[in-house]
């Protein structure tokens, strides 16, 4: 089976660099969304406007498509809804692997003060909870951000049999 996982959470929580570390350990490549967006999203939310479903739809249909023609490929993408991770797994071109990065709004706001650099602003925090849908068992496995990136690691390896390097 051809590996396809989706490192998802709300920004902040870690999805860069737990999809960057779990590349390293299973020695495939990792893609960050957020450099997936068009250059119109990223302003939007440069200036604190929440996206729109509208405004998702086609960055979604990207990230699925590499998926589907890079894989093995971790990605890292919010995919907050259900119907987002539906439309992801629609244009993947075979099984996708859901992680969800869970932490609390006041861990999350923090790491989020701290990043330089980043587009997305704080003040964008508190749509992205409300926009989020976490998933069931069924559709992803979830795994707290409040531990050390290596715990984090392992404990994704430990719920996804037959990845671990």
């Amino acid at each position: 089976m051809t590996t396809r996982i989706v490192i998802m959470g709300v920004s902040g929580c870690g999805k860069s660099s737990v999809g960057r570390a779990l590349a390293d350990r299973l020695a495939i490549p990792y893609r960050d969304g957020d450099d997936l967006h068009p250059a119109a999203n990223v302003e939007k939310m440069r200036r604190g406007i929440p996206l729109t479903d509208a405004d998702r739809w086609p960055w979604l249909d990207c990230v699925a498509h590499v998926l589907a023609k890079a894989a093995p490929v971790i990605i890292g993408c919010s995919a907050l809804k259900r119907a987002y991770r539906d439309r992801i797994r629609a244009g993947a071109g075979g099984p996708v692997r859901f992680v969800h990065l869970a932490g609390s709004r006041d861990l999350i706001a923090a790491r989020m003060a701290t990043r330089k650099d980043h587009y997305m602003p704080l003040s964008l925090l508190d749509n992205q909870f409300a926009a989020l849908e976490p998933p069931g068992p069924e559709e992803a496995i979830t795994v707290r951000i409040d531990q050390p990136l290596d715990a984090i690691t392992h404990d994704i390896l430990a719920h996804l049999p037959g990845l671990a390097p």
